[in-house]
């Protein structure tokens, strides 16, 4: 996510248009049977080539592979479904369209704690469709170069409801050089992907857009190693909300997926809002404003009225409930269903049940202020009292009370309200996922390039053929950043470097005595910052009390 996901989704844009000239099949006149070839068994697939701009080495790519039936018609709101057997070949050198997307919050207070009316400013998505269910792989070399090789899948963020899978792969190899199979998922957003309540856990699929990517690990188990990569070496990656989406699929089943559908887990950013009971006050309340906005109120079945709507009408109602949130939050996300998503993940994450055998977390020095109005207390909640409950309407008086009183001594209002963003949503779900994973293996990052607001890492893991230019353009800090989670795809541990002129030392795990992290800064006269640091107590303080109110914020 950046600050705001109309700003992301015309980034995506921009980005898409770049790389679907630049990701284009060779065009020297080859025919179609020397291109890349890949029988999945349901479907035949061509790809393509890749001249990486920076090593000038040439990758295999397969863009718009479909993993899963078209969420479409009596598909939509349900779990997905295997593709259809297809005859022929089909052309994989394109990036798929997105999913159907939305904007953030952007109202002045919850409509859940004040009662507000809806509302909603107009949207304009980029290139999307209903049928969005796709994966790309990015392959070093030629297809068949590589045997067995650890794969890394990457899972977009955008606060679920917005994002592609348009995130050049390409880069990740380049990191590791040329050391991993590289996979990027796309997966339903907004009401189409996390529409709840009790109608769609009686008639749907609740979660839809975490089963969409349970289905794409699922793929990956099933296929990878037809483009070269070990099933037994994957590690799931994500920023934002799909950071938030890695926290699920590590507690999903109870931390008890079997058979596992990765090794290692990776977190930038780790984002996890309010993840209420499926058929709680508010799930349901989001439930019953989609059928109004989408005209089906009135209908015998509700759900199904919402399946046989016209699309525009859906999207329409998609940006009201999205819209019409709280400023900076989001509403259509993951609840607790039960089934895959057993108990809140702060319970079971403080009771260990986790997936995964080692985790990484990154997270940067102001994630929250990008999520808070900056222009409180002029046109938001005037106190910290009243920031906190609309943050979390569900608090009681004395909660909110207590959230106050807990930020008091934190500058003004504002620096108060944007360090409760931070810390209950961004950091310490981090915080949780490396004191669940100390035994097994469990490593804290801190990104602090100025200004190292949410999402800023983002250009140092996909530079995207020289479309963005980071904030610090430091080629030694560059390598040492992003081989650091190259190092931890392919061992599990980031010090153990492919190259020798990484400079960033030595690296301790994290645990609950030692609190070791490794802080990636800049000096005043612009040289590369990165060395060993200690969590902060005050915050470790602060993470604990969000703990102690967490049946109340719902996480």
């Amino acid at each position: 996510m950046f600050t705001r996901n109309f700003a992301r989704a015309q980034i995506l844009l921009s980005i898409f248009l770049r790389l679907d000239s630049a990701f284009a099949s060779p065009t020297d006149g080859s025919s179609a049977a020397a291109l890349p070839t890949v029988n999945l068994g349901y479907a035949t697939y061509t790809g393509g080539t890749y001249t990486d701009p920076f090593t000038s080495k040439i990758n295999t790519q397969f863009l718009g592979i479909r993993y899963a039936a078209p969420p479409t018609a009596s598909l939509r709101f349900a779990a997905p479904q295997k593709p259809a057997t297809i005859s022929g070949t089909q052309a994989a050198d394109k990036l798929p369209a997105a999913c159907y997307q939305a904007s953030s919050g952007s109202q002045p207070q919850s409509p859940f704690r004040q009662g507000s009316q809806l509302s909603a400013r107009q949207f304009s998505p980029p290139v999307v469709n209903e049928d969005c269910l796709f994966v790309n792989v990015y392959i070093p070399g030629n297809l068949g170069d590589n045997k067995s090789l650890p794969v890394i899948v990457w899972i977009h963020g955008g606060g679920y409801i917005s994002g592609s899978a348009a995130d050049n792969g390409n880069d990740l190899i380049r990191a590791s050089n040329g050391g991993v199979i590289a996979v990027t998922v796309q997966y339903r957003l907004g009401v189409f992907g996390f529409l709840a309540g009790q109608k769609v856990k009686d008639g749907g699929a609740l979660n839809a857009g975490l089963l969409d990517q349970q289905f794409a690990l699922q793929w990956v188990q099933a296929n990878i190693q037809k483009f070269g990569g070990d099933p037994q070496k994957v590690t799931i990656w994500g920023e934002s909300a799909g950071a938030g989406s890695v926290i699920q699929h590590i507690v999903a089943n109870g931390g008890e997926t079997d058979p596992p559908l990765f090794r290692a887990a990776i977190t930038s950013s780790t984002f996890l809002p309010s993840q209420y009971f499926y058929n709680d006050r508010i799930p349901e309340a989001l439930y019953t404003q989609t059928v109004a906005a989408a005209g089906c109120s009135k209908a015998k079945d509700t759900l199904q009225c919402l399946r046989t709507v016209n699309i525009v009408t859906l999207e329409n109602a998609n940006n009201v409930i999205n819209q019409s949130g709280f400023y900076g939050t989001f509403t259509s996300v993951p609840v607790v269903d039960g089934v895959f998503i057993t108990e809140r993940p702060s319970v079971l994450i403080k009771d260990g049940r986790v997936n995964g055998n080692a985790y990484l977390g990154i997270t940067n020095i102001d994630e929250g202020s990008p999520f808070v109005n900056q222009t409180l207390p002029v046109v938001a909640p005037t106190t910290p009292l009243l920031y906190a409950a609309n943050l979390f309407p569900d608090l009681s008086l004395p909660q909110a009370l207590a959230v106050s009183k807990e930020y008091s001594t934190i500058g003004t209002t504002l620096q108060q309200a944007n360090a409760m963003m931070t810390d209950s949503i961004f950091l310490c779900p981090t915080y949780y996922l490396l004191q669940a994973f100390e035994q097994k293996g469990a490593y804290k990052g801190e990104f602090a390039i100025p200004p190292g607001t949410h999402g800023s890492d983002y250009v140092y893991y996909f530079p995207n053929g020289k479309t963005m230019t980071p904030a610090f353009n430091n080629q030694p800090f560059i390598k040492a950043f992003s081989q650091s989670f190259a190092n931890f795809w392919l061992g599990l541990n980031p010090n153990i470097k492919w190259d020798p002129s990484n400079i960033t030392p030595a690296w301790k795990a994290w645990t609950s005595s030692s609190k070791t992290e490794m802080h990636f800064g800049q000096t005043s006269s612009s040289m590369p910052d990165i060395r060993p640091i200690t969590s902060s107590d005050a915050l470790l303080n602060r993470c604990d009390f969000w703990v102690s109110i967490s049946d109340a914020t719902a996480q």
